[in-house]
């Protein structure tokens, strides 16, 4: 997993709307990025509400929110409409930028091992640099953790 103090990949994913996004397009501010790994599931479906609801927080600060997974433009699109998620949300089927990131790992579960996308977070500031990273967050207090970190900055 990328750390603290490296520049971050820029992407080029579309968003839910088939919108082109690139991470380029922040410089000049603060962003949050997250990644996950699935649309409506119990744990990712927790983390999007709750960035949802402090998305108001986030905007009074002036930074912006990107969720990423490797579900489909599609999916996005039902996952946002049926939960209200104000935020952007990025399809990355192809691995893009979860691989850039390098929060594409071997995860156990039930002692299966298998690869998969590792909840994380990235603070990324003006410059493009990755400011701070939250390595497997907890799906119902990473947001929350996220704007204390930031209301201290």
């Amino acid at each position: 997993m990328l750390e603290a103090g490296t520049k971050a990949p820029d992407f080029h994913l579309p968003d839910k709307d088939g919108k082109e996004v690139k991470l380029s397009d922040f410089l000049g501010k603060k962003v949050v990025v997250y990644f996950y790994p699935k649309d409506n599931t119990p744990g990712c479906t927790k983390e999007a509400c709750a960035f949802g609801a402090a998305y108001g927080r986030f905007q009074e600060l002036g930074i912006p929110v990107i969720g990423i997974s490797k579900d489909s433009q599609a999916s996005h699109k039902r996952f946002a409409e049926k939960y209200e998620l104000p935020f952007i949300l990025l399809s990355d089927p192809e691995l893009t930028a979860i691989q850039g990131f390098d929060v594409w790992q071997e995860k156990k579960l039930y002692g299966k091992v298998s690869m998969g996308v590792v909840r994380s977070t990235f603070i990324i500031n003006e410059e493009g640099v990755i400011e701070k990273v939250y390595p497997k967050v907890k799906p119902d207090t990473n947001a929350a953790e996220i704007l204390e970190y930031l209301q201290e900055k």
